[in-house]
């Protein structure tokens, strides 16, 4: 299974990098290739000063090894190796009118001392940050992740967008990070689903990923935007680096096992504001954008 899953998440990184590349039209995304001393490594990369995107990253990484004890803690298991695998993308326009989207899909295996798997479990998804809300565009990710999730049991769109929902949620602001997506982890080998199985939901969520993002970057990316626009971006963006450093389970598992810290923290954004006791004008875009990130909506 772990070598079917790296093939495919190196396969998926050129897709999706290649079509990135075409809409932006300037910029090209910089390959760094990097090994992790304890075992495995990965291909980071990164897009910067685009025409469209301001920066962005799209990840694939691959490491092994004895399982950290500050992890083992957090797992509840003793002494064990494991492998873990995966592809993080995070895009951060220029246009305030296209939102951010971060996505995720990973697989994890964890072995005695013999060798022998004695767990293993498919985790992701995919999730949309705007900085003005486009219902349209809500409705439209939300629809393609629903269908690509529909393709395998109809309980699971409702219940992986409310673990999206539960999971970027800013607690310290009381605010979600964006309208959601989808959001599942340890998907291990149950009665009725195989891990073949799984794979096949995570990697057919995967495929969706460019249909879900590219049609609204397409619509969004011309648009005229003015400077109050561009500074709500970028503090907007402050709560998104909140969420990453405080909250992410990805960038703590990172750190905690020694990854390569350029490729963990290549999510923040390159401008980012701070302004003290921030409030939008009431009745504005900013402020209906906050009143939708208060509570779940149902978008589809």
């Amino acid at each position: 299974m772990k070598e079917q899953f790296y093939t495919y998440i190196q396969e998926l990184q050129d897709r999706i990098t290649s079509k990135l590349q075409e809409i932006d039209g300037v910029a090209e995304f910089r390959e760094d290739l990097w090994e992790r001393p304890e075992g495995g490594g990965g291909r980071t990369r990164v897009i910067e000063n685009g025409k469209v995107f301001e920066k962005g990253g799209v990840n694939i990484s691959a490491v092994h090894g004895p399982l950290p004890k500050s992890m083992q803690a957090y797992f509840g298991v003793g002494e064990v190796d494991f492998f873990a695998c995966g592809l993080s993308l995070v895009l951060h326009p220029v246009n305030p009118m296209v939102p951010t989207v971060h996505a995720n899909w990973r697989y994890f295996e964890m072995y005695d001392k013999e060798g022998s798997i004695v767990d293993q479990w498919f985790g992701g998804g995919q999730d949309l940050t705007p900085y003005y809300l486009f219902e349209k565009d809500a409705r439209h990710f939300h629809q393609v992740c629903k269908a690509a999730c529909d393709r395998h049991d109809p309980e699971f769109y409702g219940e992986y967008k409310a673990r999206c929902d539960g999971y970027f949620w800013n607690t310290h602001r009381n605010e979600a990070r964006g309208v959601g997506g989808l959001f599942f982890d340890y998907l291990r080998k149950i009665e009725g689903r195989n891990m073949q199985d799984w794979y096949d939901f995570v990697t057919d969520v995967g495929n969706s990923f460019l249909d879900a993002y590219v049609p609204i970057v397409l619509e969004r990316k011309d648009l005229k935007y003015s400077r109050e626009e561009r500074d709500w971006q970028e503090i907007r963006r402050g709560r998104y680096v909140e969420f990453n450093l405080v909250h992410d389970k990805g960038t703590l598992f990172g750190l905690r096992t020694n990854g390569r810290i350029e490729s963990i923290l290549m999510s923040l954004p390159p401008k980012v504001q701070w302004r003290y006791d921030y409030h939008p004008k009431p009745g504005s875009r900013e402020e209906a954008l906050l009143n939708v990130l208060k509570k779940p909506v149902e978008w589809v």
